[in-house]
């Protein structure tokens, strides 16, 4: 029968603790540069604090890493109003969630943008996507309009 564990008979497995290497402390401890090499900033008293053997590169090798560039203003999703005219019959209301619906964004959360270029000859009305002047313009002409 296995012997039960309990509190006071607990005990690290074989080879998991290890005595610490005690540098500085003279040829006794560690051989004859004790433990600490032979020249260099590391090997005299008071050299470096805090800084020890490869210390430095895993502190940095374990920082994660910014790569590439966020803009802090992210971009709207562009369509143009010929997509518009292709995608929506006359009369459709037009909106962030029904273009993306439709696939011709990939995303709401920046934002959708309407330009325009193309033509367009449906009555549309536009919500809470932004619309450039020409858009605007040309969407209102073909008798559509924007909330």
């Amino acid at each position: 029968m296995a012997e039960e564990i309990t509190l006071h008979n607990l005990k690290p497995g074989k080879g998991a603790k290890k005595s610490r290497k005690r540098i500085g402390r003279g040829w006794a401890s560690k051989g004859k540069y004790s433990g600490r090499g032979r020249k260099g900033q590391r090997s005299r008293s008071g050299g470096k604090a805090g800084l020890k053997k490869k210390g430095l590169r895993l502190i940095m090798l374990n920082i994660p890493k910014k790569r590439g560039f966020k803009s802090p203003h992210p971009k709207a999703e562009v369509v143009n109003v010929s997509e518009l005219a292709k995608s929506f019959k006359d009369g459709a209301e037009v909106n962030p969630r029904v273009l993306k619906e439709k696939g011709l964004v990939s995303t709401v959360r920046n934002g959708v943008k309407i330009l325009g270029n193309g033509e367009i000859k449906t009555k549309l009305t536009i919500k809470e996507c932004k619309v450039s002047a020409s858009a605007k313009e040309k969407i209102e002409k073909a008798g559509g309009s924007i909330a």
